[in-house]
């Protein structure tokens, strides 16, 4: 079992029960919207209850990921060398509730800093997503999510070379400045599974 850190106070737990009760017993104003299923999932059955959480969220996240696959495989501005093709081969996430940790990002694309404290890239996907208005602290709640996978979940189609937001895609061969790198160091982002405190940094801009 994985360490819990509660994201209020700080407190840290060997396993999700005692972890879950604390959020129950200590924080139940102020729970987001997956800390309150996870409580709640708990509440209903000692037992039983956590595997049919699980499961009913793990087809939420596998709906999303096809969702996912199949906008980018698509076409459109995803198209570029890797683009639906790396979508499509990178793994996707797992056994969501086991894993709870967190890290950081800063992704610039255009020369403007990507702003996840915005509504429209918080609690996007159980397996990893930003909450209660942080954009820079990511978190993730299941196994195997790649980061391809999660900027995938934001809206953003991430390979080694490329970069794509918002109709533009950023191609490092066709001269454009694309940086993908985890903790300082360059990563294959369809194959590089976020590890606990994870330092992401994306960065794309045109050749002009």
């Amino acid at each position: 079992m994985s360490t819990e850190t509660c994201d209020h106070c700080g407190a840290t737990f060997d396993d999700e029960e005692p972890y879950l009760l604390h959020l129950r017993d200590e924080h139940a104003d102020d729970l987001g919207p997956i800390e309150q299923r996870r409580v709640a999932a708990m509440d209903a059955d000692e037992g039983s209850s956590v595997v049919a959480y699980a499961a009913a969220v793990g087809a939420l996240a596998l709906a999303g990921a096809l969702a996912y696959v199949l906008f980018f495989s698509g076409g459109g501005a995803t198209d570029g060398p890797g683009g639906a093709s790396g979508a499509e081969a990178a793994m996707q996430p797992h056994s969501v509730g086991t894993e709870h940790y967190h890290g950081t990002i800063a992704v610039t694309v255009g020369g403007q800093e990507l702003d996840f404290s915005r509504s429209q890239f918080q609690l996007q996907a159980d397996p990893f997503h930003f909450e209660n208005g942080n954009g820079e602290r990511w978190h993730v709640h299941a196994q195997d999510v790649t980061l391809t996978y999660a900027m995938g979940t934001l809206g953003v189609d991430v390979t080694q070379s490329t970069v794509s937001y918002d109709g533009t895609t950023y191609d490092a061969d066709a001269g454009d400045t694309v940086v993908v790198e985890v903790n300082g160091e360059p990563v294959d982002p369809s194959s590089y599974v976020l590890q606990r405190g994870d330092d992401v940094r994306i960065v794309a801009n045109g050749s002009g």
